[in-house]
């Protein structure tokens, strides 16, 4: 007899470390995709913008002022949201 015959699925045996790495790409995963959703890296993209496409002239927004302008565009424009 083979595994799997009299139809019973076959047992697949995984090594108790071998899953550890799969969750944890999960994990960061949904990690990155929950700071992409709530905006939580918005501040740093902008920044990251400003240093390449703006002059040392030109200071970039503090946080509070960027957080604070986005709030405000979005109230002129809400666009597609929930609430």
């Amino acid at each position: 007899m083979t595994a799997g015959s009299h139809g019973r699925p076959a047992r697949i045996q995984v090594r108790a470390g071998a899953a550890l790495p799969a969750v944890r790409r999960l994990v960061g995963a949904v990690g990155w995709y929950l700071q992409e959703l709530m905006g939580d890296t918005a501040y740093r993209r902008y920044l990251e913008h400003h240093r390449a496409h703006h002059g040392p002239e030109h200071p970039p927004l503090t946080e509070r002022a960027f957080w604070r302008a986005r709030m405000d565009d979005q109230d002129r424009n809400p666009g597609a949201r929930c609430c």
